[in-house]
């Protein structure tokens, strides 16, 4: 049976690929530490368990509205309410099964087949993936590694033409954990505004961050902004809810409306019992949110070092999520490999370590590191890697 062309046309995800080949190895009794997570290695806090529990033995099992329930809508809105000083309405506000499917349905109702997002890359594997089974047309706008890999209004002024719908911003990042200050936001927000272009504000790693930044959606910077974004978020990253599947999407009640009627006829609502854990993960107290971050941020000051002192890697330190993101071309050459794709391969086989190639993310120089996992775990991965450089580069 022939499949639909909109399928064929999708790129497999690097990072799905690279975990299910370490997991294989490991299903073999292979001894291979992996860094390609996506997610936290911290349980969900044990009161928000608890209260998904105590839903269901007071029979919240049933459906919910498609958009999600009146008081969890309520308790996303007085989180924006309290962190960002955004205020939003109800009808503003749909409830999804994870930040993915709010960006998803996003696209669907949005994009006309031809229409054009601007991406920056590095991206997230599945922006332009998610844009494309929309019909629409993903336009790459390349962030250079010295501007941290960020864009610059110019680049966006360029890329924009007639056809452009959307804007895709990241911030903190994903792969690169990089940040865009309040000025960077307010330049970039001024060619949105003047080009009529929807901004879409993935902002699932806010809570994530370190050095004493601080997260700066571009929707707080005027009401002309907030009128002209989405903001997309979860509980997935900053409460270790990644297999609970919920997120959110923020913004014009018009696209909140479409995105809702789109839900009803396709997923229907959320799962009952995660939307009750939501709830409780934002009324709850937040010391646990702290707690993560900082061990988080232990993690990265204590292995930073330790990578960019390993020959041929270079790496600019991330301000937030859970991510490194080194360039190791030299590394790649010096250990006789032609592309970074080689090198990653050749890494997980010999060296028993999975990382996840740049080319993912529109980054063919550079690989990703997760350090959502244990300090023991980053340190013997590093090692291994110095290792593997070394050996292969006397070879």
């Amino acid at each position: 049976m022939k499949l639909a062309s909109r399928v064929s046309a999708l790129t497999p995800s690097s990072t799905l690929a690279i975990t299910a080949k370490a997991k294989a190895m490991k299903a073999q009794g292979i001894d291979v530490i992996g860094l390609g997570a996506g997610e936290p290695d911290f349980n969900t806090p044990r009161e928000i368990i608890e209260a998904a529990y105590q839903s269901m033995l007071d029979g919240q099992t049933k459906y919910t509205p498609a958009g999600g329930m009146a008081s969890l809508k309520e308790a996303v809105i007085e989180k924006f309410q309290k962190d960002q000083g955004l205020g939003f309405k109800a009808n503003e506000i749909i409830i999804t099964n994870g930040a993915k499917h709010a960006l998803y349905t996003l696209f669907q109702v949005l994009l006309d087949q031809g229409d054009e997002v601007i991406i920056p890359s590095p991206y997230w594997v599945s922006y332009p993936e998610q844009v494309k089974l929309a019909e629409g047309v993903p336009v790459f706008v390349e962030g250079k590694e010295e501007n941290q890999y960020k864009i610059t209004p110019e680049q966006l002024e360029k890329a924009v033409s007639p056809r452009t719908k959307a804007f895709v911003l990241n911030s903190p990042g994903n792969p690169t954990g990089m940040m865009y200050t309040r000025e960077e936001l307010e330049k970039l927000g001024e060619v949105c505004l003047k080009h009529d272009i929807l901004m879409v504000s993935d902002e699932i790693y806010e809570k994530l961050v370190y050095g004493g930044n601080r997260h700066v959606s571009i929707a707080t910077i005027s009401p002309e902004l907030k009128a002209q974004t989405v903001i997309i978020n979860g509980v997935s990253k900053s409460h270790s809810m990644t297999g609970w599947r919920i997120g959110y999407a923020a913004g014009n009640g018009e696209i909140i409306k479409a995105m809702t009627n789109l839900a009803s006829h396709s997923t229907s609502n959320p799962a009952t019992p995660s939307q009750f854990a939501a709830l409780a993960a934002y009324s709850g107290d937040q010391r646990t949110v702290e707690e993560m971050r900082q061990a988080f941020e232990a993690r990265l000051n204590a292995v930073f070092n330790r990578l960019i002192e390993i020959d041929g890697i270079t790496c600019i330190k991330p301000q937030g999520a859970f991510y490194l993101f080194p360039n190791v071309k030299k590394a790649a050459k010096l250990t006789g490999f032609q592309t970074v794709d080689a090198f990653v391969e050749a890494l997980l086989e010999e060296a028993r370590v999975a990382v996840v190639p740049g080319s993912g993310f529109g980054a063919e120089n550079n690989i990703r590191l997760s350090y959502a996992t244990s300090l023991e775990n980053l340190e013997e991965a590093l090692k291994r890697i110095k290792q593997f450089v070394e050996t292969r580069k006397k070879a």
